[in-house]
């Protein structure tokens, strides 16, 4: 029983971790301006944010689920694309 549980604690530090991953991401997009994607080269302000939302959400609706299905997976990399590529490209834009 002891490794169900162990599991279950996993899981849970894994949803957690996600779904901060992908809050922040989501609320990093929302904080730069839509010429500032444009000047990066790095898409639209909107596709990203839109992206990243709804896999925000997904993982919201997914909570009862394992947090490592394919949609969760997904919407993960999405994010970490943002963190790892366009997130760096547009402050480095905006840099004063």
């Amino acid at each position: 029983m002891i490794v169900f549980e162990l599991q279950g604690w996993i899981y849970l530090f894994v949803l957690l971790a996600m779904l901060a991953v992908k809050g922040f991401a989501l609320i990093s997009a929302l904080t730069f301006s839509g010429p500032a994607y444009d000047a990066a080269s790095k898409g639209t302000k909107v596709a990203w944010s839109i992206g990243l939302a709804v896999g925000f959400a997904a993982q919201l609706i997914m909570l009862d689920s394992s947090p490592i299905n394919l949609i969760s997976l997904g919407f993960i990399v999405l994010a970490f694309v943002y963190l790892a590529d366009v997130r760096p490209a547009l402050s480095e834009v905006t840099r004063r």
